[in-house]
């Protein structure tokens, strides 16, 4: 694959497999925030959104610092041949981190608007909570579903300060489509820049179209 493609090739690839990820982790968080009863559930939202407040460099920075090879957890990584730092791998981490939020809260928000008489009769069909879970409630929030893969997907592919920390800008290794932006921006190569960034403009815009379309769908059937 030639240099000019690389960026956007190592970008999308960040940006699937961090979404993937995050699903299946943020699924279960989401279930466990919208029907926690525990007092302390205001912390665990807080944690769950402190990338939403935290300027991306310096969440890049602690992120650095935690799996950095100096640290005590970055020295039983690298005891088990495991690099983050500076690594596809650590960009992987990262965007999980910083993106969390933009996947779970939609979750969030689809449980909760569920009615709750949805798994009373579940449960007194004898459906297990798993059976629940699958299927029962999941299928019955598919917009929310969608926007939070979306949402995630088109945010990871738009990160800079996060994926240059943990990162770096190592060509095709760590150098996705906004440090190669940066760098061409930095060249004066403006051309170049406005290539990388009509590219994500443009994916990221026909995403967001396309929820929006199909969250309509789901509203008119509903309203039907």
């Amino acid at each position: 694959m030639s240099d000019f493609l690389l960026p956007l090739y190592l970008t999308f690839k960040l940006a699937i497999i961090a979404t993937v990820v995050l699903f299946f982790i943020g699924i279960f968080a989401a279930y466990f925030l919208a029907y926690t009863k525990s007092k302390l559930r205001f912390v665990y939202e807080a944690l769950v959104n402190i990338p939403l407040f935290l300027p991306p460099i310096v969440l890049g920075f602690y992120i650095l610092v935690i799996f950095s090879p100096a640290s005590f957890l970055g020295k039983i990584l690298e005891y088990f041949g495991i690099k983050l730092v500076f690594s596809f791998s650590g960009l992987v981490v990262g965007s999980i981190l910083y993106s969390f939020p933009f996947m779970v809260n939609p979750l969030v928000s689809g449980f909760r608007a569920l009615p709750k008489s949805l798994k009373e009769a579940s449960y007194t069909l004898g459906k297990t909570k798993l059976e629940t879970f699958f299927k029962v409630l999941l299928p019955n929030m598919k917009p929310s579903i969608l926007s939070a893969i979306v949402l995630t997907f088109v945010h990871t592919i738009g990160e800079f300060g996060v994926v240059l920390m943990i990162g770096g800008n190592i060509p095709g290794v760590t150098k996705v489509a906004s440090i190669a932006i940066f760098d061409a921006s930095m060249a004066l190569n403006y051309k170049l820049a406005n290539f990388y960034s009509l590219v994500l403009s443009l994916v990221s815009l026909s995403f967001l179209m396309f929820v929006f379309f199909i969250n309509k769908k789901f509203v008119s059937n509903d309203r039907s």
